[in-house]
């Protein structure tokens, strides 16, 4: 970890120089050492390792860079709230597992139990993404999933989006609840939320408290520096970082043209694992989840599938997944009694309960609209007393 503010200065200006990326980067540090090394050198010496226009640019301090190192500083120092650190690519806090990924970032941001970081590996940690709009199941699916697996012993990590990712999060923490006592280094993580900001601000807004959870039996990561906002393209590169600390990748809803397969894709050019649960041939939502069973992804339909691939025969608590049983969602606040309702359905078979549950509706309501739906041809009633949406729908 950075303690030398000295130090802490020279990588931040190797990281902010125009023109030199991380690949650049990695070459001047094989090069000549440490970042102070590399701008002691000579242009003539740089030139032996970059371009001219980018040894040019080592020579003169980036804009910025002054009043960076400054609030970084204060950051580091500020005595209230979770621990905080700064950690590169030299250090031998490095969390192991992103040596091994091809494009490790160069400088980490890191907020909450900071002090396991030089433990971290890579076969106690899975990867959980999936979309930001999940149906009721997905959500449902990917917080039980979560939990067990939690209460199991390993740690999940994601992205803390919407959907998918912060349910795995709430999951996660749920089931380290469960496993006993929490505390000290020995103690597994529960989760880790790898984001695309800096550290401090929060995004989305709607995770603030889930974040701040995390910071107290987690962690959050990040490779960008303080202030940066949410832009689009820092989420697709931090999703190399979601996949590359973990053992295998999850996928728990993806369309086709889906984040979440980035992720997949990535974390099998780490040589990982990548895992996906099926869902209904009628949702969107599971088609990303489909082709990466057809491309040779392992089907899971539990999480004792998910540890049973990864060699891993913890006992599962209470929390394991029945993938038939639906998950509350309040669909009170659509405008449209229609469209709550069929969201609400989603695509699965689901009980009048369980449905009364998700809606918090009157039965003679619910009953009457489901009626109405039936004769409309958008929902179809299934032996057992279930119902379920139909493709027209």
């Amino acid at each position: 970890m950075v303690n030398n503010p000295k130090e802490l200065a020279a990588w931040l200006r190797l990281v902010l120089t125009p023109g030199v990326g991380p690949e650049s980067a990695r070459r001047l540090l094989a090069a000549f050492g440490e970042p102070q090394a590399i701008f002691a050198q000579t242009e003539t010496a740089l030139c032996q390792v970059v371009s001219a226009k980018q040894a040019q640019a080592l020579r003169l301090m980036p804009e910025g860079c002054a009043d960076l190192m400054q609030d970084t500083l204060d950051w580091l120092q500020a005595n209230t709230g979770p621990d905080r650190c700064v950690i590169t690519l030299g250090d031998a806090d490095y969390p192991a597992p992103l040596l091994d990924i091809p494009d490790p970032p160069l400088m980490l941001y890191a907020m909450g139990q900071t002090a396991q970081l030089a433990t971290l590996r890579a076969e106690q940690a899975l990867a959980m993404v999936g979309s930001r709009n999940p149906t009721p199941q997905g959500a449902e699916n990917a917080r039980n999933f979560a939990c067990s697996l939690a209460a199991s012993g390993l740690t999940l990590v994601s992205g803390l989006a919407l959907g998918v990712d912060g349910a795995a999060h709430e999951g996660a923490l749920q089931g380290a609840l469960q496993s006993g006592p929490q505390g000290g280094a020995s103690t597994p993580l529960a989760t880790i939320a790898v984001v695309g900001t800096g550290l401090d601000r929060v995004y989305p807004r709607q995770h603030r408290d889930l974040a701040h959870r995390i910071t107290q039996n987690g962690l959050i990561l990040s490779e960008y520096p303080l202030g940066t906002p949410p832009l689009s393209p820092n989420f697709p590169r931090r999703n190399r970082l979601i996949s590359g600390l973990s053992q295998a990748t999850l996928v728990v809803e993806a369309a086709l043209q889906s984040g979440s397969l980035i992720t997949a894709k990535q974390a099998l050019e780490q040589g990982r694992d990548v895992m996906a649960i099926p869902g209904s041939i009628h949702s969107t939502q599971a088609k990303g989840c489909h082709a990466l069973i057809k491309q040779g992804a392992k089907l899971v339909e539990s999480a004792q599938d998910v540890l049973e691939e990864l060699r891993l025969p913890a006992p599962i608590t209470q929390q394991s997944l029945d993938l038939t049983e639906p998950s509350p969602e309040d669909a009170k606040a659509s405008q449209d009694p229609e469209r709550a309702l069929l969201r609400a359905l989603g695509h699965d078979p689901v009980g009048l309960d369980a449905l009364q549950a998700r809606c918090g509706w009157p039965t003679a309501q619910l009953q009457a609209q489901l009626l109405e739906l039936e004769l409309m041809g958008q929902v179809g009633r299934l032996p057992g007393g279930l119902f379920q949406r139909m493709a027209s729908g």
